[in-house]
């Protein structure tokens, strides 16, 4: 497990976190070497589709899953697009991406509870950011709650930082 992000200066309850979103929405493919930045919707871990380069967001649109989403956090390209510009990023790499995933959880104001290590609030408070968060309700594959806090558990405990 390797929980190391691409934002220097983080915390480690924020890095097990985002370590956490990236388990809820790509299961054990955000253990590959790539801790799954370039992962495109619709990737299985027997049937990888990936992104060529972190220039942008790949922009991919998977009709199956009716979704642009990408990375390790799944973001759509609409917002990615957005918060590239709004947050002044220089591409959709592993760092724009954590900015961008960090930004998110600020907006949902959960930045204290996961400081803090109130993983249950963070997560329900997140769950409008995405679907895979128990309780989103955007009638996609959700994980347990549960499962998730042990995850983050897991990743605070044994994370190579």
């Amino acid at each position: 497990m390797n929980i190391k992000t691409g934002v220097k200066g983080i915390s480690r309850n924020m890095e097990s976190f985002l370590y956490c979103i990236g388990f809820s929405e790509l299961g054990s493919m955000v253990d590959l070497p790539s801790q799954g930045y370039d992962v495109i919707v619709g990737s299985t871990p027997s049937k990888l589709i990936l992104m060529k380069d972190y220039r942008e967001h790949p922009n991919v649109y998977v009709k199956a899953h009716n979704s642009t989403a990408a990375g390790r956090y799944q973001i759509l390209n609409r917002y990615a697009v957005a918060y590239q510009k709004s947050l002044n990023l220089p591409d959709f790499g592993p760092e724009s991406q954590d900015r961008i995933a960090i930004q998110l959880i600020r907006e949902c104001k959960a930045l204290d509870d996961v400081e803090n290590g109130r993983i249950e609030t963070a997560l329900t408070k997140c769950r409008s950011r995405w679907a895979s968060l128990p309780g989103a309700g955007y009638g996609q594959n959700e994980n347990k709650l549960s499962d998730l806090v042990r995850k983050f558990k897991e990743a605070v405990q044994h994370g190579d930082l």
